[in-house]
């Protein structure tokens, strides 16, 4: 099974799946959006095994775009693991406190955000399409995490996982505006005049909005795998029926 392992320390693991033509549906991580169940539920048991958890360990949420998030307890342990109906309604990011949950994101060109805090051990995950960006999810959930949570943006460490690369997301004006009107973005996006179409580089504008809640830029890194461009990458703007992406963080047992 392909997995891309961006930290694995003694307090924490993180990464993403990669699409592997090996395995059940390329390695398809999602339930929402499978031929099979059984398929994605056997990719997930290989993961648990590589990651020394178990599948009831998985919190995942029913994604929508939205700006939401939500802080995860105890309670959550399991929702989403083995069916969509029992995930987190209508969110698209994740933080807790709590030790070996499998805070889980998936993605197929949208941008994940996987983070964790190493003064206080917090850890989160955040799916930002283009439209959750526009959204700011990612400042508004860091904002909410130094305001209510009291955590210092000095503290956070931020993997960006693999996406859509500039190159390829390619937009309308109509879109243009919408970062446009962030009043951050104009330097992450140009216009082909060929096409007439803008290309938008949604990861920077992310990592922009990470240092914006004050997090250091050197303790921002992004993936630059272009999930379009990579045979290792599911791609919804090149294949409709695509699969996707689990970006995972877990905080470790102390």
């Amino acid at each position: 099974m392909e997995t891309n392992i961006y930290l694995d320390n003694e307090k924490f693991i993180a990464g993403i799946t990669l699409k592997d033509e090996t395995e059940f549906e390329n390695n398809n991580m999602a339930l929402h959006t499978c031929v099979s169940t059984r398929n994605v539920l056997e990719n997930r048991q290989k993961l648990t095994a590589a990651l020394h958890c178990d599948l009831d360990h998985f919190v995942c949420t029913h994604q929508t775009h939205s700006a939401n998030f939500h802080k995860v307890t105890l309670a959550d342990k399991g929702r989403g693991a083995d069916h969509p109906d029992t995930a987190i309604k209508d969110t698209d990011a994740l933080y807790t406190y709590e030790p070996n949950l499998l805070l889980c994101s998936f993605t197929a060109d949208c941008v994940p955000v996987i983070f964790y805090n190493e003064a206080n051990g917090l850890i989160g995950v955040v799916h930002s399409g283009w439209q959750g960006t526009v959204k700011e999810i990612t400042l508004k959930l860091f904002k909410h995490l130094v305001e209510v949570e009291k955590c210092n943006p000095s503290d956070f460490h931020v993997q960006i996982g693999m996406a859509l690369s500039q190159e390829k997301f390619e937009v309308d004006s109509d879109v243009y505006v919408k970062f446009k009107d962030l009043g951050y973005a104009d330097d992450f996006m140009y216009l082909n005049e060929q096409t007439n179409k803008y290309h938008i580089d949604n990861q920077l504008t992310v990592k922009k909005q990470c240092e914006l809640a004050g997090i250091p830029s050197h303790q921002i890194t992004i993936d630059p795998t272009c999930t379009y461009l990579s045979p290792s990458g599911f791609s919804y703007r090149e294949d409709k029926q695509s699969g996707r992406h689990m970006s995972f963080i877990m905080r470790k047992e102390d």
